[in-house]
């Protein structure tokens, strides 16, 4: 087998493993969070597996002869996918993870404290770009072109569904992501002081 080929291929329930085991190695900032976390799941419960358990048509993955070494993930109408996760995904993991101190101080508490208190997209961002998305690959795959399948896939299966443009988020110390998603025609978005960028979909 070419050790060099990667293929992107749709996102199969199997997958939710490879989800959750990516999403802690990129966690800090894209890189390895293993070592942050007391409870290597905690991650994937926010950026990852929700969207392959409830948007699995919106789910690819990269994968080489070492196995599963990238994904992306989106959600085609944001608001909508948030009210789901309120009704049928938070419920079970707040009786899980107690609910951390208004200012959380160690990697857990952090996104427990979002899994009590999810970010919700505010209505003028979702009616230009509805869609939103993440994206994550292992060492290996960086740099190879992956990041670049990845998004065209997703980004044509949102059009394909109808959507008029897709946004991200990108963590202040992940200065590799912020530059290479205008590369992709993605615009940083004025008016927060997170780092949001978005795509205008329509043809």
């Amino acid at each position: 087998m070419d050790t060099d080929e990667v293929w992107i291929r749709g996102y199969r329930p199997d997958d939710l493993d490879d989800l959750y085991r990516i999403c802690l190695r990129t966690a800090d900032s894209g890189q390895d969070a293993t070592s942050l976390f007391r409870d290597p799941r905690l991650p994937g419960h926010v950026f990852a597996a929700p969207y392959g358990v409830f948007e699995p048509e919106l789910a690819f993955v990269a994968e080489d002869a070492a196995g599963v070494g990238g994904y992306i993930v989106g959600a085609l109408d944001s608001q909508a996918f948030e009210s789901r996760l309120e009704s049928e995904w938070w419920p079970p993991l707040r009786g899980h993870y107690p609910e951390p101190p208004p200012e959380p101080q160690t990697s857990d508490q952090r996104i427990a404290h979002h899994i009590h208190h999810p970010l919700r997209t505010p209505d003028e961002l979702a009616q230009r770009y509805p869609s939103h998305l993440h994206i994550n690959l292992v060492p290996r795959l960086q740099g190879r072109g992956q990041g670049r399948l990845l998004m065209n896939t997703l980004i044509e299966a949102l059009r394909g569904r109808g959507s008029r443009g897709v946004h991200l988020h990108v963590s202040a110390g992940n200065q590799r992501a912020a530059a290479f998603y205008p590369h992709l025609g993605f615009a940083r978005l004025p008016g927060s002081d997170a780092r949001v960028f978005g795509l205008e979909l329509a043809r």
